[in-house]
């Protein structure tokens, strides 16, 4: 493990205010007050998105969060938060996930909503799950729809993404075959990393949970942890 400074801390603290000050337009309940309270005492929540026709992930496990928050000064929450994408409430949180399996399609609203998360400081994890390759297909024709500007390119090992609390030097794969990592960079900023094999951490995940024959990326739990770090500094 590699050790975070101190100003990641600072860093993360700084992004949710931020993130806190792009919200206030959206209008919160009474039983948001403990998220409220965790808001103004620097805790990072993590959004997983309900996208299409109410897809979201039940199988991308949060067990990432409470790893970081115990080797680093990350103080993240230990569940994500359900959030529809083209919701305004998407912009309370810098860090968030999607996977899924089969096809999906999304609203022209949530393209927008992506778009302008993504342009405006959010950061998003995306991987098929069990490496559905009909998802994968779905996915790519949904971000080439919202960014015909942009296109995926390949994360190296040498990455910083690789090396923010611990260095990985490669992606272990269920199948022990070779995997890597998507990006999607805007203005020199990495916005969006995608794995067409799987980031899900399906063994942490739950019951009725697992891989179904997917090329799994083993050492998942650390690849995520380091994304959010590498989310929060960069």
């Amino acid at each position: 493990m590699k050790p975070l400074a101190a100003c990641i801390a600072a860093a993360g603290v700084g992004v949710l205010a931020a993130w806190s000050a792009w919200a206030q337009p959206v209008r919160r309940g009474v039983a948001d007050g403990g998220f409220e309270r965790d808001m103004e005492q620097g805790t990072v929540h993590c959004a997983n998105l309900i996208y299409g026709r109410s897809k979201t992930s039940v199988c991308f496990a949060d067990e990432f969060l409470s790893q970081l928050r115990k080797d680093s000064h990350v103080r993240a929450s230990r569940r994500f938060r359900p959030v529809k994408l083209d919701s305004r409430e998407l912009f309370r949180f810098p860090f968030a996930v999607m996977t899924g399996e089969g096809s999906f399609r999304l609203t022209e609203a949530q393209r927008s909503g992506l778009r302008r998360y993504l342009l405006h400081g959010g950061f998003l994890v995306a991987s098929a799950g069990c490496s559905s390759s009909t998802w994968d297909a779905s996915f790519r024709r949904e971000i080439k729809l919202t960014f015909p500007d942009l296109q995926f390119t390949p994360l190296p090992m040498s990455h910083p993404v690789f090396h923010t609390v611990y260095d990985i030097d490669g992606l272990d794969t269920k199948r022990h075959t070779p995997a890597h990592l998507e990006a999607l960079e805007y203005e020199g900023k990495v916005v969006l990393v995608y794995s067409p094999e799987g980031l899900n951490d399906t063994g942490n995940a739950g019951p009725g949970c697992c891989c179904c024959g997917g090329n799994e990326i083993l050492n998942a739990r650390k690849v995520n942890a380091n994304l959010l770090a590498y989310a929060l500094t960069h």
